[in-house]
């Protein structure tokens, strides 16, 4: 299958190194310093599952080896629509555009400019990060959940899990998108900005009984957001996943993405997680003030950030 990687960061350059390793056509659309790195050095890949480099093929004109059969939609939300524009024209006419953002309002972004046929939705759970340019470090999972924005199992459905599977990715196909979305954003509510601002991993966040009485009270706002929005969620979701996450080995090496871009001194992606509950909350009138809190915190040191 011939597939582009739309946004090599560490999400995008771990899900399209598996691909390549699989044998599938993979290009990936890079920028800057991390592009220049991708052509001269190729990727080095640095996994508990093992080590690699791969000669990859990078580019930053998405067009230039279209059309596409998929398109991993990976760059950060606050870049969908100019990134989505760059990328008319691009995918072959049966090809599909995955988000594999962070947020729960891409999928609705991209429609706008692809037909929603075209359009399906997804989550990226691993625990990676691009400590250099062209260097990537892989710490937890490597999960793909994804699905048909209309909840079916559509015969491309099944042939991208099946791909993903023979990647060594556990492409988890869903009938409730809406469902698995909100549950990404509460994760990501509870750890990005406790970590971010904390200047901390996830495991010292939960390490600490503040930190984990926060990230807890972040989750539950979400959930009480996310089920007035549909999705199928309890209160009991947020003491599973903090659980299921201060099981795993490596949880005190795991930099949630936010906390990645302020060390680099890069735009904040707080508006997707925070933001998006926020507004979803003022549509039911639920309060929620701690992510108000620590949305106007991120603002803040967002505005601090130095860029590169």
């Amino acid at each position: 299958m011939k597939i582009l990687v739309m946004g090599a960061g560490a999400v995008g350059a771990y899900f399209g190194a598996r691909l390549m390793q699989a044998g599938e056509e993979v290009y990936f659309c890079a920028r800057g310093e991390n592009l220049a790195a991708l052509r001269e050095r190729g990727l080095e890949l640095r996994s508990f599952k093992g080590d690699a480099t791969l000669a990859v093929r990078a580019t930053d004109r998405p067009g230039e080896f279209a059309p596409y059969d998929l398109i991993l939609f990976c760059v950060k939300s606050y870049d969908t629509i100019p990134a989505a524009r760059s990328l008319a024209g691009c995918l072959a006419p049966d090809g599909v555009i995955m988000t594999l953002q962070n947020g729960v309002e891409n999928e609705d972004a991209l429609a706008s400019v692809f037909p929603p046929s075209a359009v399906m939705g997804g989550n990226a759970r691993v625990g990676a990060e691009m400590v250099a340019p062209g260097k990537l470090v892989h710490t937890a999972a490597g999960i793909i959940e994804f699905g048909e924005l209309d909840g079916s199992e559509s015969p491309r459905a099944l042939k991208f899990a099946e791909m993903f599977r023979r990647a060594g990715v556990l492409g988890e196909l869903t009938h409730d998108l809406k469902t698995i979305r909100w549950y990404k954003l509460m994760g990501n509510n509870g750890t990005n900005p406790v970590s971010a601002l904390a200047r901390c991993t996830v495991g010292e966040s939960l390490n600490d009984p503040d930190g984990r009485a926060l990230m807890r009270r972040l989750m539950l706002e979400v959930i009480a957001v996310g089920r007035a929005e549909g999705a199928k969620m309890s209160e009991r979701d947020a003491d599973r996943h903090l659980e299921q996450i201060g099981r795993h080995p490596n949880v005190n090496a795991i930099k949630p993405s936010t906390l990645q871009d302020v060390e680099r001194g890069k735009r904040l992606e707080y508006d997707a997680i925070c933001g998006a509950v926020i507004r979803a909350a003022r549509r039911h009138g639920i309060d929620v003030p701690a992510t108000e809190t620590v949305y106007a915190l991120l603002k803040l040191l967002d505005a601090r950030c130095k860029r590169p």
